[in-house]
């Protein structure tokens, strides 16, 4: 007799969208399904303040639907019957046991009582039956599942093994699922329960990696998700999604969070869970997030590129060494001006503004795509990217993505990676539509350039904030190295030499350069150029690194070959030079003054200013184009 086959294990694998923002910042907001999003209930706001908003939320819109009858947070809400109930909760001084009806209208009513106030509670829905789990009178901790019906009084159903508050409660598979939690004994639970109302028994299923309270749960497909939370001590937020099957009790690992959340909404809608709110790093968050299926990842389908040179990864970036993807590129350099939100275009045999438009709110820079054929504006507080075609220089119409800080190309060319500085992650996005791949959170603050191996292996990027530098291994899409720089460091451009051996890193606090090792992952030694050192860019025969110093307005030039100063140029009256580019021929420099409002041209052979062209305000990472090369690392364009 054969043996049946066993089942194919469900896909588990959920990856964060995110798809929009509440009116305002909220978290510990009791919520429930609603049509296709979810109602959020009360909660705190941005000031830690109590609040009885009863709000709709879905994929596409945020709207006030009515009031609770005075504020609340830390309470449960279900829904049965096309209302929501929201269960007890706090508002500051006391604690709640009230019942309220909230209609679909927004109406809301008490219809009852809980058999002691509580807060920190948490609730679901089994076969038409509220269950709310555990909770905190104000002087203890409940350890009791109440059953609760419309028109009924609430029962104990059950108790807990130990008691708990801030748990992850969920429906799954016929049981109530109950994840983490704060315990009396001041720590949180490791331990996943499973009450069985049917035979009134609560037992352990599972044990979540670490310990966890203020986490959400949603079920999916059959499969209970535990998402986000934190642990026993406040700031500890983290970004993992574990997910439960609930017939075997089998814990995995399903993705994480595009940042790390505790104290957020979670509710399951078609395809997908919608997320709402929370606690994150930065504060009280207004983010509104989608849980998807995560696609295969499949990052090797395309071969590395490897330079031309195994001396020179400029090889290809000669002087007339242009790809027949430009032939019909416009020359023109083109400057986003951050305070502005405008784009001004400079035809660089002139030295003149030629066109200016209006972007997104705070363009920091223009970036080459991959493929050469398009030119984007980066709008970093506008999330969104302003595509150019540069055979015109005219805009297109803007593309969604998250805090575009910065963005470069891996190697292959599979995916962008958007450097989400405010959002302390690193997007891999596939390149065409800029849909998510991956969101990478990095161990620092301000994460904000990089440069690539030469085999495309790993990236260098640097974070601002927290003076140091992270490795990532590009086709696991994970950090594996974290360096923090000497002597209050404030890390900004990063450029690899052309032997690939060193990359060169501009530290705006130490004003200079160091010199770093890849592989292994070390600091080798510092070079003082001037104050604020920021961008770096390599001369056309990748024999000279001319090093910005926006603090002294300067430039510096390294000689690549001796690793040695050789000159500084300084910009007659001072200027802040910044972000720029070299010229297709070589012979210009091209950099931002970003605090001046100007534009420098600069002789590459002489350091003499040829130009300085008035734009708009605060310009930064400017883009000369077209540029030689066979295809785009991103930045302001780093070619290869």
């Amino acid at each position: 007799m054969r043996r049946a086959a066993p089942p194919k294990p469900r896909t588990l694998a959920v990856i964060e969208r995110t798809v929009g923002s509440l009116s305002q910042p909220l978290q510990d907001a009791a919520f429930a399904p609603s049509g296709s999003g979810a109602i959020l209930l009360g909660g705190l706001n941005a000031a830690d303040t109590s609040v009885a908003d009863v709000r709709f939320v879905s994929l596409h819109r945020d709207a006030t639907r009515g009031s609770l009858p005075g504020v609340r947070h830390d309470a449960a809400a279900v829904s049965l019957g096309g209302s929501a109930y929201v269960f007890g909760g706090g508002n500051g001084p006391s604690q709640l046991d009230e019942i309220v009806k909230v209609a679909a209208s927004g109406r809301a009513s008490v219809v009852g009582r809980l058999p002691q106030p509580a807060s920190d509670v948490s609730a679901a829905v089994l076969s038409g039956t509220a269950y709310v789990v555990g909770g905190f009178t104000g002087t203890r901790w409940l350890n009791t599942i109440l059953a609760w019906k419309p028109g009924s009084a609430p029962r104990v159903a059950a108790r807990l093994p130990v008691a708990l508050r801030y748990a992850a409660v969920t429906a799954a598979g016929g049981k109530l699922l109950v994840a983490g939690g704060s315990m009396p004994s001041g720590s949180a639970s490791r331990t996943v329960l499973a009450f069985d109302p049917a035979a009134g028994t609560v037992r352990a299923i599972a044990r979540l990696p670490a310990a966890l309270t203020h986490a959400a749960a949603a079920t999916l497909h059959g499969i209970a998700y535990v998402i986000g939370g934190r642990g026993a001590v406040a700031g500890s937020a983290t970004a993992r999604i574990s997910a439960i099957d609930p017939a075997t009790g089998r814990l995995r690992r399903a993705g994480a969070l595009a940042t790390p959340r505790s104290d957020l909404a979670a509710v399951a809608v078609p395809n997908g869970i919608l997320l709402a709110g929370g606690r994150s790093p930065a504060g009280t968050s207004s983010a509104i997030g989608e849980l998807v299926k995560a696609l295969p990842h499949r990052h090797v389908a395309r071969p590395l590129r490897r330079p031309v040179s195994s001396s020179n990864v400029y090889a290809a970036d000669a002087a007339g060494r242009m790809s027949p993807a430009v032939r019909n590129a416009r020359a023109l350099v083109y400057v986003p001006n951050s305070q502005s939100d405008t784009v001004d275009e400079i035809d660089p045999r002139t030295y003149k503004v030629v066109r200016s438009f209006p972007v997104g709110t705070l363009p920091q820079h223009v970036t080459p795509s991959y493929d050469l054929k398009t030119l984007y504006v980066l709008n970093d507080l506008g999330n969104s990217l302003t595509p150019i075609d540069p055979t015109t220089g005219l805009p297109g119409k803007p593309i969604p993505v998250a805090d575009p800080y910065n963005m470069y190309f891996t190697t292959d060319g599979s995916y962008a990676i958007v450097v989400a500085e405010r959002l302390s992650r690193l997007d891999f996005r596939f390149p065409h539509t800029f849909r998510l791949h991956h969101s990478l959170h990095v161990p620092c603050r301000g994460v904000d350039h990089m440069d690539f191996s030469p085999d495309g292996r790993y990236l260098i990027a640097t974070c601002e904030f927290s003076g140091q530098l992270i490795k990532v291994d590009v086709r696991s899409e994970k950090v594996v190295g974290v360096l923090t720089l000497a002597g209050g460091g404030i890390p900004q451009d990063v450029k690899l030499s052309p032997d690939g051996k060193v990359y060169y890193v501009a530290d705006m606090g130490r004003g200079g350069v160091w010199e770093v090792s890849g592989s292994p992952f070390r600091v080798r030694r510092f070079i003082r150029t001037g104050a604020g050192t920021h961008g770096l860019y390599v001369s056309r025969d990748a024999t000279r690194l001319y090093i910005t110093n926006r603090g002294e307005g300067s430039i510096s030039v390294l000689d690549l070959r001796s690793r040695k100063l050789v000159a500084k140029w300084r910009i007659p009256g001072g200027g802040s030079p910044d972000m720029g580019n070299v010229s297709a021929n070589g012979r210009v420099l091209w950099v931002s003054g970003r605090w001046n409002d100007v534009v420098y041209a600069i002789d590459t052979r002489t350091g003499k200013l040829l130009a300085k062209i008035p734009v708009g305000a605060s310009p930064h990472g400017l883009c000369v184009w077209p540029q030689p090369g066979r295809y785009s690392l991103g930045h302001t364009g780093i070619l290869r």
